[in-house]
């Protein structure tokens, strides 16, 4: 079986790596963003996907174009893939890509909920107690297409978003190969529209947070934990955000104890404790010891 991957992030590289291991699946190429710059001093760093193929030296052509047109359609018939797998890659195929060869998506989760480009944060951020990923047989829409397989689980306790993305990944990877393997026996499900969500492509700004509800800043802690992070109007970050209760009512960001654990803030609803407080251009500090440097106690507001 020929395949064209087409994916970008991590996510993606974890379903290649089981692509790549299996003998019945020969990876003719793979297709990913641009190498981007990176950090404080803008090095160009290049898409997971692209460094795993580089750093195991395997044999499969790499392409990082800009756009999808005429010389990509091209080169990817040139490459007479059986189906053409997408996982996160960051780009819409236009419909002269859709005719080349099925087009099948990983995406995370259980369609048609949460179409777009943050899916996994949405779950989190909403609270979900069922967690899922489904295959897709993509048309000209946003996650539109027909449901081809899908595969869930029922949450047993709060998962991070690096945690969650790794368990999603590993499940992706083992329904995406059923799915090529059983392709011609599979019974397509159309999604029902009506009932479809939709979820943005994450900013900086979602990660700006107050002390209004407990259970929502607690959510967007697991939800950004890896970026933007959470943090106040100052940008102040709050890191090692853990829910306290959500019943009580507080002023809104009223320090409530300070021990080695951390700072216990109020909120409009509920309460959080905070192991960790990291000031613009500073080191993280243990919680107790950032409100000692600036003179704060219980009973003040921490803002």
């Amino acid at each position: 079986m020929r395949i064209v991957f087409m994916g970008t992030p991590g996510f993606a590289e974890v379903i290649l790596r089981a692509l790549v291991k299996d003998k019945e699946i020969e990876v003719m190429g793979l297709f990913t963003q641009m190498d981007k710059p990176f950090g404080r001093k803008k090095e160009l760093k290049a898409p997971e996907t692209k460094t795993y193929i580089l750093e195991n030296h395997l044999n499969i052509p790499i392409f990082q174009p800009q756009s999808l047109k005429e010389p990509e359609v091209q080169i990817l018939k040139a490459l007479k893939p059986d189906f053409i797998v997408v996982v996160a890659y960051g780009k819409i195929l236009p419909k002269e890509v859709l005719s080349i060869a099925p087009c099948i998506n990983a995406h995370a989760s259980l369609l048609p909920k949460y179409r777009g480009a943050s899916p996994i944060h949405e779950m989190i951020l909403n609270d979900d107690k069922i967690y899922g990923i489904s295959t897709m047989l993509m048309d000209v829409g946003l996650d539109s297409g027909d449901i081809l397989e899908s595969t869930s689980f029922l949450r047993e306790d709060y998962l991070d978003l690096e945690t969650l993305s790794l368990k999603l990944a590993h499940m992706g990877a083992t329904l995406l190969l059923s799915t090529l393997k059983n392709f011609s026996s599979i019974t397509r499900k159309p999604q029902d529209h009506a009932q479809a969500s939709f979820c943005k492509k994450i900013t900086k700004a979602d990660g700006l947070v107050g002390f209004k509800d407990a259970k929502s800043l607690f959510l967007k802690s697991l939800a950004f934990n890896s970026w933007p992070e959470i943090f106040l109007e100052n940008s102040l970050k709050l890191l090692g955000v853990e829910l306290v209760e959500n019943e009580k009512n507080y002023k809104e960001g009223e320090i409530l104890e300070i021990d080695e654990k951390g700072v216990l803030v109020g909120c409009l609803k509920g309460s959080v404790r905070i192991a960790r407080l990291q000031a613009v251009g500073k080191k993280p500090l243990k919680a107790k010891d950032y409100l000692n440097g600036k003179r704060l106690k219980a009973g003040d507001i921490l803002t």
